[in-house]
């Protein structure tokens, strides 16, 4: 009997929790479907950061040229159908339905994870509506992420910082690492990082799969997209210099010329990222390196005074950093919960004793704790000239919801 669609998404989420790595069962869950991922070219765009800017630009730019292109992003805002599109077309509730009815006994008897079956649908979704071509965001780390069942036409990694420490080695060159391991013999693998450490790190991994055939591709450090750009925000220039190295590393037949770039570029848009909606702006950061792209964002967008912030961080992410580097961009800080990750919540008592903690840096903005969310979320709106929505993905979409407001 076929699932219904929220029958599949309780069928799915509960596998959220586990984290496994391995590229054999999502090549078991493809091949079931008839090895769709086979019948369509590719992008594959990893990294910790601006992978997900990345990734909708670059489809940007190939639906301007006239491609149907789909797109495969996570983790998702407000509804699962978000990461799954086909010029800009969430995949359809029957759709999540019927394939994971498909998968259902497979998924239960290799006991694949949420974002193995998530994978293995996104790409027979994409066979099924038809697409020219994909761009896939990778999931977690690169090397043995799900993704990697791929043989794009281009890879990519957009810079290396600390995140996922846990699953991915507590250094920028174990980072590295896994990053590179999406490189593939005979493919572009075009780099957005710049550190020379870090360069020599993805150059030997990408040598070492690429069998002596590595085309590794770096961009200049100081490069960044010169023309239009739907996307605000300084740290998206340098986003965007990415997805042009990218989209000129593709074969000749499927490269868009300058100005069919500049138009996609120029359409393009990404919920919660620098995101304003009147008094309201939304940012998904969520490791240090996201919060001071967003503090310096802030600085140069003149936006209306006072600024309030919302803020839920998970509790395995830099947070203590995080707060400081936002500190020196807001005047007022409500730290609570977003219900969606409750589980994976910071501490509130930690967090208490923290902020308390003479020893810490001393705090320019005004920061209270309210664990309620509701009432932490009035709060922060009273007497603000903006409201800064931050900390996670979970933070942003809870808001969003609440709020009625679509990604």
């Amino acid at each position: 009997m076929a699932l219904s669609y929220q029958a599949a998404l309780d069928f799915l989420f509960p596998r959220t929790t586990v984290i496994k790595f391995g590229l054999e069962t999502t090549r078991a869950l493809l091949g079931a479907l008839g090895n769709p991922h086979q019948v369509f070219p590719t992008v594959h765009i990893g990294g910790t950061n601006g992978k997900g800017s990345v990734s909708t630009l670059v489809a940007a730019a190939l639906r301007e040229r006239g491609l149907r292109v789909g797109l495969y992003t996570s983790p998702h805002l407000v509804s699962f159908r978000e990461r799954i599109q086909v010029d800009g077309v969430p995949i359809s509730e029957s759709a999540v339905a019927v394939w994971t009815s498909r998968l259902e006994a497979l998924i239960r008897k290799r006991r694949a994870t949420f974002f193995e079956a998530t994978t293995a649908i996104a790409l027979a979704d994409f066979a099924a509506r038809g697409v020219d071509c994909a761009v896939v965001e990778v999931g977690l780390g690169g090397r043995l992420d799900s993704t990697n069942v791929l043989t794009p036409l281009v890879s990519a990694v957009t810079k290396i910082e600390r995140d996922h420490m846990k699953y991915l080695g507590d250094s920028l060159t174990a980072i590295a690492r896994e990053k590179a391991g999406i490189a593939k013999p005979g493919v572009p693998l075009v780099v957005g990082e710049s550190r020379p450490e870090l360069l020599q790190v993805i150059r030997a991994v990408a040598a070492r799969r690429a069998g002596g055939r590595a085309d590794v591709r770096v961009l200049p450090p100081e490069y960044r997209w010169p023309g239009p750009l739907g996307l605000r925000g300084p740290f998206q220039r340098r986003n965007a210099g990415v997805a042009h190295g990218i989209l000129m590393a593709l074969p000749a037949a499927c490269r868009p010329d300058r100005d069919v770039i500049e138009r996609g570029f120029a359409g393009a848009r990404i919920p919660g990222r620098f995101d304003r909606r009147g008094k309201w702006l939304f940012d998904v950061a969520h490791n240090p390196d996201g919060m001071r792209a967003l503090a310096e964002a802030i600085g140069v967008a003149e936006l209306p005074r006072p600024i309030h912030a919302l803020v839920s961080i998970l509790g395995d992410k830099a947070w203590p950093e995080m707060l400081v580097q936002l500190d020196a961009s807001v005047d007022r800080g409500v730290l609570t919960v977003a219900p969606s990750a409750a589980q994976r919540g910071w501490d509130m008592a930690w967090l208490d004793r923290w902020l308390k903690d003479p020893s810490r840096p001393p705090a320019r903005a005004h920061w209270t704790l309210d664990p309620d969310f509701t009432r932490a979320l009035s709060r922060v709106e009273s007497g603000a000239g903006t409201v800064l929505v931050t900390g996670s993905f979970h933070t942003v979409g809870d808001v969003m919801s609440v709020l009625g407001m679509e990604p």
